[in-house]
């Protein structure tokens, strides 16, 4: 290639080519070259270098007027926008170098005759020299331009590409990272438009973007072009899919399909040329804008893609709506989660936060207090107060000097690959993103407490709470006989606790799932007649909306729940306890009350295994093992083990079992294992029978301490006297792992106990216990606890 060309094709480029045509083009030309035959679709077309963008500097005259207007700016002479300003209006009056602008224009007319058109459609992107390595990469420094149609408008797109770099994002951004102005240049991507005004367009991550979990890929996914994801317009659909068992055509990894509202989109201009905006209908904004098949082949691309690179990746994708066909229209390295240590677990918590004002989706892991500051647009940016709370409708490039500046952001629109979300990421400020309304509930001036601590559901808190932070070197903890494994319930943060060196999970409670996610007592979706409540009939309509049925809903909405918790310590064992709420819990899910009885004492009645096999909830239990055989057959996830909560008799236990082989899941079968949780004493009496009917105890240490003691666990005037260490429990404890040994059956324990009291966690490994499970905050103290008593065995 000739060292003087201002035009290079992409399938003529590599990803050593960014010196000469930036980053994003580099990329493009990489994937067209080499993953062509991996049938990774990559639009065609062409790039300007380099050198083309020198030379119309230096055809202008431009070089001493940028090296003027910087130094004015630099010695504060005068301001960041007036800089800026003066610099693109310099560029957008320059005239195009003759040679230059005849290759621009024989190479469009190429990719016309390519295209078979006479005038095609093309996407006009900028392209900086310095961007995209893993520290100098920043979302929407310069600008870009779609449906860009005609030999005028083309050369017109370039310009103002040109001066894009000059925009006031880019020229803080360079200060930032010590880029000298005069080294960076910029190239123009001239790529065929992909008709997703006809369907739809997103954003891809080979990673989870707010934990750094690198066995998920990340999609989001929008009607229309792509811009309305990435400027975070619209709540797009979110989908999960689990990239260890993606080469397994037998499953269907995806753990998580959340349909977005997608309120507006983003099409072609009806003069032909541009864009405009338009509202979605609503069928559009009910219905998901890929099919499962869609989806898997997208994240196969990104798998594929993040393999070849070597790194993480962040993808934008098309699918155009003329021939039906899926695109990748850009892609980088992934630059945030890429920056930290793999073998370090930064850990933040809200003590005592105040109520919780509004919620969204939290963007990052950590906090923030301020006062709230309320920008409507950007013309009121100047009144923005350094350290506060930013709260507005949503953010564009333009805003990134004033974000530098917030302790926390907070917008009303936008998903996780919005242009908030990926800047806050980048300056690591708290964010939360979508919450719908903050502009209007936030008040100028209050004091609040931004949380994203918990997974990725968001809190604004009232008032300033405490936050506490650690870094935990996961690289010193010891190794342990006895396993030490998660207690999780929270689908939403469960991505969070992936770099714990746990040896699985012990306890998942389906309970919470149910409650958090599904939120509807199954009965009322089998029996939806029954409901009396006319606001709770329309709220469930509302929820199972989009679903062959309401059942299908619950089994759906479970099965990816708990996947994602599955996922997380994948291939490690993950036991998962079926539903074990009170009636009275029970009732409070929507729709319940009709289906459940009034008991005086909840907490030793219609619960558990019990449950499972009554005329009133044999049909609801049904459901849970249906969702359990997707989540294992159809997800992929044979790491799972299911558990039997609060089995009093043996008779019980063999009922269920009868039940759940009824239902398709039967002991032994495709290796399922099934366990029964000891927090009865009839358990640990007949601990041998118990033990003959399951391949393991997990021992419910509060429970157990309650009927052996006669104590109400929630009693506060017997606190005190509620202890696991109590020698009549402990006996239990002992009795039942040398009973369950004897028959060669494994014992856990999950429990508080271990973690609160380190002699404790000696007895247990004095009893030979094999494993315990704690809440994740608790691991680290367990490890060590578990490590020194085995030290002193």
């Amino acid at each position: 290639m000739k060292a003087d060309t201002n035009i290079r094709w992409f399938e003529t480029l590599s990803r050593e080519d960014v010196a000469i045509v930036g980053g994003k083009n580099a990329s493009l030309g990489e994937m067209i070259s080499t993953l062509a035959s991996k049938s990774i679709r990559v639009p065609p077309g062409f790039a300007t270098t380099a050198r083309a963008f020198r030379q119309f500097l230096s055809a202008n005259a431009l070089d001493e007027l940028l090296a003027d207007e910087l130094s004015k700016y630099k010695h504060g002479q005068s301001t960041l926008a007036e800089t800026g300003a003066k610099i693109r209006a310099a560029i957008l009056g320059g005239g195009w170098p003759p040679k230059i602008a005849r290759e621009i224009l024989a190479a469009y007319r190429d990719l016309n005759e390519r295209a078979g058109d006479q005038a095609t459609s093309v996407a006009v992107r900028s392209s900086a020299t310095a961007e995209d390595l893993p520290d100098a990469s920043f979302a929407g420094q310069q600008e870009t331009f779609l449906n860009v149609c005609g030999e005028e408008a083309l050369l017109d797109a370039c310009k103002r590409c040109f001066a894009s770099l000059y925009t006031d994002r880019a020229i803080v951004y360079r200060e930032l990272k010590g880029f000298a102005h005069e080294a960076v240049a910029l190239s123009v991507g001239v790529q065929r438009m992909i008709r997703s005004d006809e369907a739809g367009a997103g954003v891809m991550f080979s990673i989870d973007t707010e934990t750094g979990f690198d066995r998920v890929v990340l999609i989001n996914a929008a009607w229309g072009l792509g811009e309305s994801v990435v400027q975070g317009v619209v709540e797009p659909d979110e989908y999960h899919v689990f990239k260890p068992l993606l080469d397994d055509e037998a499953f269907v990894p995806i753990i998580k399909k959340k349909c977005g509202r997608k309120q507006r989109k983003l099409i072609y201009s009806e003069s032909g040329t541009g864009t405009r905006w338009i509202d979605t209908d609503l069928a559009d904004g009910q219905d998901t804008v890929l099919d499962d098949g869609e989806i898997l082949k997208l994240a196969r691309w990104g798998a594929i893609i993040e393999g070849h690179y070597g790194c993480a990746m962040d993808m934008e994708w098309a699918k155009d709506g003329l021939d039906g066909q899926l695109y990748v229209v850009q892609a980088r390295p992934e630059t945030v989660q890429a920056r930290t240590k793999e073998d370090v677990f930064h850990r933040a918590s809200v003590l005592n936060p105040g109520r919780t004002l509004i919620a969204g989706q939290a963007i990052g892991s950590g906090a923030a207090t301020g006062h709230v500051c309320v920008i409507s647009g950007a013309d009121e940016i100047e009144r923005f107060v350094d350290g506060s709370v930013l709260v507005t409708g949503v953010t564009d490039p333009d805003w990134v000097p004033v974000m530098k500046r917030a302790a926390a952001i907070v917008t009303d629109h936008g998903g996780r690959t919005s242009h908030a979300a990926i800047v806050s990421r980048e300056l690591g400020v708290p964010a939360i993103v979508g919450c719908g309304d903050a502009t209007d509930k936030l008040v100028n001036r209050e004091q609040v407490t931004v949380n994203c601590t918990q997974g990725d559901r968001g809190l604004v808190h009232e008032g300033t709470a405490e936050i506490l932070e650690e870094s935990i070197d996961l690289s010193a903890l010891p190794d342990t006989r006895a396993k030490v494994m998660l207690n999780l319930a929270d689908p939403s943060a469960a991505y969070r606790w992936w770099k714990l060196p746990a040896n699985g999970v012990g306890l998942t409670r389906m309970e919470f799932v149910i409650s958090n996610q599904v939120k509807i007592h199954p009965m009322a979706l089998l029996e939806p007649q029954r409901v009396s409540d006319p606001r709770e009939r329309v709220i469930i309509r509302q929820m199972t909306r989009g679903f062959e049925s309401p059942e299908e809903y619950f089994i759906d909405t479970l099965s990816r729940g708990l996947a994602r918790i599955a996922a997380m310590q994948y291939p490690e064992k993950v036991i998962i306890r079926f539903s074990d709420f009170k009636s009275n819990e029970y009732a409070d899910l929507i729709g319940g009350k009709i289906f459940e009885p009034k008991e005086a004492n909840p907490m030793l009645g219609f619960r558990g295994a019990s449950r499972y096999v009554s005329p009133l909830f044999r049909e609801a239990f049904a459901l849970e093992c249906q969702a359990i055989r997707r989540l294992r057959s159809v997800l992929g996830f044979t790491n799972v083990a299911v558990m039997i909560p609060f089995c009093r008799t043996t008779g019980e236990a063999d009922q269920v079992l009868a039940e759940m082989r009824a239902n398709g899941l039967e002991r032994g079968t495709e290796g399922l294992e099934v366990l029964v949780m000891c927090e009865v004493p009839s358990n640990v009496v007949l601990a041998r029978e118990f033990a003959q009917r399951f391949d393991g105890f997990s021992i419910g240490s509060n429970d157990l301490t309650q009927l052996t003691l006669g104590i109400d666990r929630d009693c506060e005037l017997l606190s005190e006297s509620f202890d696991a260490r109590d020698p009549a429990v402990k006996w239990m404890i002992k009795h039942v792992i040398n009973e369950a040994h004897a028959e060669g059956t494994p014992v856990g324990l999950c429990g508080q106990a271990p973690s609160d009291h380190p002699e404790f966690a000696q007895f247990l490994v004095e009893c030979g216990i094999d494993s315990i499970s704690v809440t994740p905050d608790s691991f680290v103290a367990v490890k060590e606890h578990v490590a020194a008593a085995e030290k002193v065995r």
